[in-house]
């Protein structure tokens, strides 16, 4: 017998009702509500300035949601995919710059939809050739890996050679009108938002399912004990390049996205402190909940621009604090960093779960 309320005694009787998505009404109706907040609330009431901000939280998320994978799923650390989110970029911008579509494709807008899968494709493998050496290494190891990723893709080959095709100096600039899905052409900062929050709902969509297959479970068991999971039969390389290639195909895709919001492509949106950001916002939203990097995008991009609504006032009376900015909001970022890791170490993702399990739970939340 089935029944609306789960916690009052009645439990589902096989794995595939239990990793259902929408398990009761009261589940149906909040994913119902958050969909029309996010495509309808938000785009329609609130001013141009916050939907710029949603939006900013949205490529953070897309960011750390592969980040999420490799660290709070898989258990490898990573500290660089801003990398890859770079090789996303550049690789749906060549495309759509250089690429001889034919003209069919390009009437009917279907350049830059191609472009952003393409990128993915083009991240993932890139972030499987740094990835191979987690066969052999991991913890500290994987870190100087995963770095090197960084300077070798945006420093140097990024800079030096591919910012310079076409003879355009270090940026690319998309021709107005260039950005098209379909007869839409993605101008607007309600346009922009819109194609942000399409892609991270496929995006969330696409993890989640993965997690509850047997893929997630791989996962999951390398991350807790690779060598029991070695044991069980999980073929543990196989499983962690797969994890590489999901989170570097995340990233190409926002990176491809991040090329819409941007008037000009240049390394400098791709530095390494990117990579540590992306780190920073798993480690406050929570590792290992989908929560996690969700949460942790909209708190660290919030605040940094409240605390830039603070600061710029300040100005008028004090004109060298914009000179400190930059290192003000670093300051901010590390300040966050500990107090969560000090204070709430599991993350907001944590704090979320405890607030529904008292109201699933009450009276007895105890």
């Amino acid at each position: 017998m089935s029944s609306v309320w789960l916690p009052c005694g009645d439990y589902h009787e096989n794995y595939e009702k239990d990793q259902g998505w929408w398990q009761t009404r009261f589940i149906k109706f909040k994913m119902i509500l958050l969909l029309a907040v996010i495509f309808i609330g938000i785009p329609l009431f609130a001013p141009e300035y916050w939907i710029g901000v949603a939006t900013m939280v949205g490529y953070t998320a897309m960011g750390a949601l592969g980040v999420q994978l490799l660290i709070g799923y898989a258990g490898l650390i990573t500290l660089g995919h801003a990398a890859f989110i770079a090789v996303g970029a550049y690789t749906s911008t060549l495309l759509i710059l250089q690429f001889p579509w034919p003209k069919l494709i390009v009437e009917y807008g279907l350049a830059y939809p191609i472009s952003i899968i393409i990128g993915g494709i083009f991240a993932g493998l890139w972030s499987v050739l740094f990835g191979l050496p987690s066969a052999k290494v991991k913890g500290f190891y994987l870190i100087l890996t995963t770095m090197a990723a960084q300077f070798i893709t945006v420093d140097f080959i990024l800079t030096q050679y591919v910012s310079k095709i076409g003879g355009r100096g270090q940026a690319f600039s998309l021709p107005p009108g260039t950005i098209k899905f379909g007869p839409w052409v993605i101008e607007s900062e309600r346009e922009i938002y819109y194609l942000m929050a399409v892609l991270i709902t496929l995006m969330v969509i696409v993890l989640v399912n993965l997690l509850r297959s047997k893929v997630g479970r791989a996962w999951v068991a390398i991350r807790d004990n690779d060598i029991a999971a070695e044991t069980l039969g999980i073929n543990v390389i196989w499983y962690k390049l797969l994890a590489f290639f999901v989170a570097g195909f995340f990233a190409g895709v926002a990176g491809a996205f991040w090329v819409s919001n941007t008037a000009a492509l240049s390394p400098e949106h791709f530095p390494w402190f990117w990579s540590l950001w992306l780190v920073g916002v798993i480690l406050i939203g929570g590792a290992g909940s989908i929560h996690g990097a969700i949460f942790g995008s909209i708190f660290m991009v919030v605040i940094m621009e409240l605390l830039q609504m603070a600061v710029i006032p300040m100005a008028d009376h004090f004109p060298r604090v914009l000179i400190y900015y930059s290192g003000i909001k670093d300051a901010a970022f590390g300040l966050a960093i500990c107090a969560f890791l000090i204070y709430e170490p599991n993350g907001l993702a944590y704090r979320w779960w405890q607030v529904k399990n008292y109201f699933n739970l009450w009276p007895f939340s105890y």
